[in-house]
């Protein structure tokens, strides 16, 4: 079910995104496995309005999909789930310039953003095996899962350890 945050703020059909139902979301949820595998994080500065589990230390809830962009992050280790759609790579530039902590996204090897905002300036990529069972904003998964495998992205080698000690099961990869 669409919720009312992306009623408000509908996914745009961008390459990045599958094409729109009833039940398209660019709300998705991490799993919380998936975060505790990582390591404590002290800032999630895009989680949606709706939470049903700790991301991180301190959590900033989007009223819209811009919000926690404006802020300044300090030196934070983030866990970064951004907004999936049109607003995606604006969080990835952002993620590349902090450097610290975690982001997940879809791995869209294919888009202009992935290569300008992820290949160009990480020191890592992990892809994940197999579809991330992402959750709805009541902590459901959906029937279907997402349209696209999910990755990784770091910028610290702290990270890059982090990562290869969760036993999430992927590869790594270290752009050129």
């Amino acid at each position: 079910m669409t919720s009312e945050q992306d009623k408000a703020n509908p996914p745009p059909h961008d390459n990045f995104n599958t094409a729109r139902t009833e039940e398209t979301t660019n709300t998705w949820l991490t799993p919380l496995s998936l975060i505790q595998s990582l390591g404590q994080f002290d800032l999630d500065p895009c989680c949606p309005p709706v939470m049903p589990w700790q991301t991180a230390t301190e959590m900033h809830h989007y009223p819209d999909m811009g919000c926690g962009l404006s802020r300044d992050w300090q030196d934070k280790r983030l866990f970064l789930n951004p907004p999936y759609g049109e607003h995606t790579f604006k969080w990835m530039q952002k993620f590349a310039q902090h450097k610290r902590g975690v982001a997940l996204i879809f791995a869209r090897t294919d888009t202009k953003g992935f290569h300008e905002h992820v290949f160009n300036s990480c020191k890592a990529i992990y892809f994940l095996k197999g579809r991330v069972k992402f959750h709805r904003e009541d902590g459901s998964c959906p029937k279907n899962g997402p349209a696209a495998p999910s990755c990784l992205v770091m910028h610290t080698e702290e990270d890059v350890v982090a990562v290869l000690s969760s036993g999430l099961v992927g590869s790594l990869m270290r752009p050129a």
